[in-house]
């Protein structure tokens, strides 16, 4: 009996899964996005090496995050239907791929197509389905979930741009793609594995309650994707996200070369990427329990307001110092509204079809990221100046901020 006892308080004491999916989408967020945004440090190598503008080499992120915000709408689905960790496992081969066929690119074609089809697909096919994955995972504390799973985005934000300038210093451009490519392939893939859909499949239901206790039934609830996109609410969200997007993705593109521009050292400028994802860190890790107390649509507006707060003193920024204090203060709120949207998509349309709403809902993202970032290039070739696109970018999130606060008016189809 004394036997049968240690043995039931093992398996008591076995680890929740979910905290492994968890790691599991850390990973795959930090390799994504880190690459994603690794594009900054190489826009003066494209530039000088096949003789491109600022708005045209800008391209090629906005075609990027195009596709990994936009192919969420099919990937979402199909990680519905098929289970996360295959998507997963595809977009961070991909990820591997496209930034091994950059490093042999000829022309700034081959960049198109290397970098904005390779990365942009793989982070499509991996990022909505692992997020929708952590979702049916936990439901008291999804916030919080939520907000260590992405910030791998922030930590990868912080290490990958120093890293691929300390490459690009060492070995140059293309073999500093190389060793990223192999980097994306090896260790994205292998963290794909661990990513798990349903917690039932592992004795448990949501945050680790027995399934008689009523886990099973949640994991179940939720909307159909075509019910959820008829609703009020999913238009506010959508809205709100597509308005934000245009400027929200502008500093990962152009903030090192506007550091240049005012007498900041190349290196030096690659930090502040780094202190975006210091901020975003911060944002991700902390914000989410915080808006799992006070509410999760009020924390949404919040975030964006922060955001437009931070872009405005961007506009104003003409020191290092200065874009220091945007760089954290960016970060800390684009953090927070990364971490907690896919909380409160769940937390209004359920979890049985969340990563296909999730996905749609990301096709507005990938509109604005596609404009926003290649038109501020293409002012800036124009004027020879941030301070229109920038201010434009600080406008935005304030437009988005009315919208996503009327959208908290209207009915919620589900709560779960």
């Amino acid at each position: 009996m004394r036997s049968t006892a240690v043995s039931t308080g093992r398996r008591k004491a076995k680890p929740f899964y979910g905290w492994y999916v968890v790691t599991a989408a850390f990973i795959v967020t930090f390799i994504g996005f880190g690459s994603a945004y690794t594009f900054s440090s190489f826009v003066e190598s494209l530039q000088r090496e096949f003789g491109a503008s600022r708005g045209t080499v800008s391209l090629v992120f906005s075609l990027a995050g195009f596709l990994y915000f936009g192919l969420g709408v099919i990937s979402g689905p199909l990680a519905d239907r098929w289970g996360a960790r295959r998507l997963a496992a595809l977009g961070m081969a991909l990820v591997g791929l496209g930034l091994l066929f950059a490093s042999r690119a000829q022309t700034i074609l081959q960049v198109y197509a290397a970098y904005s089809i390779g990365i942009g697909a793989g982070v499509g096919c991996a990022y909505v389905p692992t997020l929708g994955a952590v979702q049916r995972w936990f439901v008291r504390r999804r916030g919080f979930a939520s907000g260590l799973a992405v910030s791998g985005i922030g930590v990868g934000t912080l290490v990958m741009p120093p890293l691929a300038t300390w490459l690009i210093a060492a070995i140059g451009w293309r073999d500093a793609y190389l060793v990223l490519g192999i980097l994306a392939a090896v260790t994205g893939v292998g963290s794909s594995l661990l990513i798990a859909d349903d917690p039932r499949g592992h004795g448990t239901g949501p945050d680790g309650d027995p399934l008689e206790a009523g886990g099973s039934a949640q994991v179940r609830h939720g909307v159909s994707i075509r019910d959820a996109v008829r609703t009020l609410r999913f238009a506010g969200l959508y809205a709100a996200c597509l308005i934000s997007a245009f400027g929200v993705f502008v500093p990962f593109v152009h903030l090192v070369p506007y550091a240049v521009d005012h007498q900041v050292t190349a290196t030096t400028a690659a930090v502040l990427l780094g202190l975006i994802g210091v901020g975003s860190t911060a944002g991700r890790f902390f914000l989410g329990g915080i808006a799992d107390r006070v509410g999760r649509d009020a924390f949404l507006i919040a975030m964006y307001a922060g955001m437009a707060v931070s872009l405005a003193i961007w506009a104003g920024a003409g020191g290092f110092w200065s874009l220091v204090a945007f760089a954290l203060l960016f970060g800390v709120f684009y953090g927070g509204w990364v971490a907690i949207l896919p909380a409160v998509v769940t937390d209004h349309f359920g979890g049985r079809h969340v990563s296909g709403i999730i996905g749609l809902l990301y096709t507005s993202v990938a509109i604005g990221t596609l404009l926003g970032p290649s038109a501020a290039g293409f002012v800036f070739d124009f004027s020879h100046s941030y301070v229109i696109p920038v201010a434009i970018s600080a406008a935005a999130n304030i437009v988005a901020a009315l919208i996503a606060a009327a959208t908290m008016r209207t009915a919620s189809p589900v709560r779960s």
